[in-house]
């Protein structure tokens, strides 16, 4: 099976954890693409918006699963329904004059409730988790969302975002799709990996970095994918920029390059700027070589797709 060519390539930055740079580093890349389709998997804390600054095109909320509601003047206050609840999702009232309810950030959606209600008081109804939306910016298109809080079946909604992001880029006839990804190796990681071409890996060099780099690295490995690395703040602790470098030798992974610790970065954020459009300082630099770096490796598998894996 070959990589078909009219699909475009789908790359994915990831971070074993949060704080490494990882969506600065996106915005960079997003900055130097050509014609990109954006999307920001991180859904459950969104900031890639902070500096691409989207202009909304529509917005439509996200549904998915079931939730409880109890009919007040159906219900006959016997209890039953907390009795079976698991989750402590049932309300009890606190005086006659209040109604029981369903507290919806503690239902589960499992239907027991309804099941033993005697008086047919409570209903199962979808529940709307969020919103996902279609927006332009000045780099071109990006699909992103908007988790209620606590809610859940957030790589349901991953999923979501990157089936449009490829219809988008079929409209558009855009060569390349640009994840930002979650951090950590949870169900939000293992739906923005699913399918995508290449990953580029984030990592600072502490000993959490590391370690969450490794954790990540592994869970990319199960996919196969052909991976690459950047290493930011390096000079914060260069032992452990050198390890991180070795790691990506051992793994095969593309070494794209490395910043130090640099406020330029914050002062890009603050401006809504991608640090590649703020400057020719040494970190724009470095994310502008890294950018051509990972043009390379990508050409390089568009090349030899045919006879190794398909993309």
């Amino acid at each position: 099976m070959t990589r078909d060519p009219k699909k475009p390539m789908e790359v994915v930055v990831l971070s074993g954890k949060g704080g490494t740079g990882k969506t600065s580093v996106t915005a960079a890349f997003v900055s130097l693409a050509d014609n990109p389709v954006v999307v920001d998997c991180d859904v459950d804390a969104p900031d890639l918006h902070l500096i691409l600054q989207p202009e909304p095109r529509s917005r439509t909320p996200f549904v998915s699963g079931y939730e409880a509601f109890i009919d007040p003047q159906l219900c006959g206050r016997c209890g039953r329904c907390a009795d079976v609840c698991r989750f402590g999702a049932i309300v009890r009232p606190g005086s006659r004059q209040e109604p029981w309810r369903v507290d919806a950030m503690f239902c589960e959606g499992c239907g027991a409730c309804e099941r033993v209600c005697p008086r047919g008081a409570i209903r199962m109804s979808e529940a709307e988790r969020g919103a996902w939306m279609r927006s332009d910016t000045r780099f071109g298109p990006l699909v992103h969302a908007e988790m209620a809080p606590g809610a859940e079946n957030s790589g349901l909604l991953v999923a979501l975002l990157r089936e449009q992001a490829a219809e988008v880029a079929r409209e558009v006839q855009s060569p390349l799709i640009i994840c930002d990804g979650p951090p950590g190796i949870g169900c939000p990681t293992i739906a923005t990996l699913t399918g995508a071409n290449h990953v580029v890996f984030v990592t600072e060099p502490s000993e959490a970095g590391l370690h969450d780099l490794e954790r990540v690295a592994d869970l990319a490995a199960r996919f196969r994918m052909p991976g690459s690395l950047f290493i930011n703040k390096a000079d914060l602790n260069p032992d452990g920029a050198r390890r991180a470098a070795r790691f990506a030798a051992e793994r095969g992974l593309t070494l794209l390059g490395e910043t130090e610790y640099d406020t330029a970065f914050t002062e890009a954020q603050l401006r809504g700027l991608a640090i590649t459009e703020n400057g020719s300082g040494p970190s724009a630099t470095a994310l502008r070589q890294a950018w051509d770096r990972l043009t390379q490796a990508l050409a390089e598998q568009r090349r030899t797709a045919p006879a190794s894996r398909a993309l």
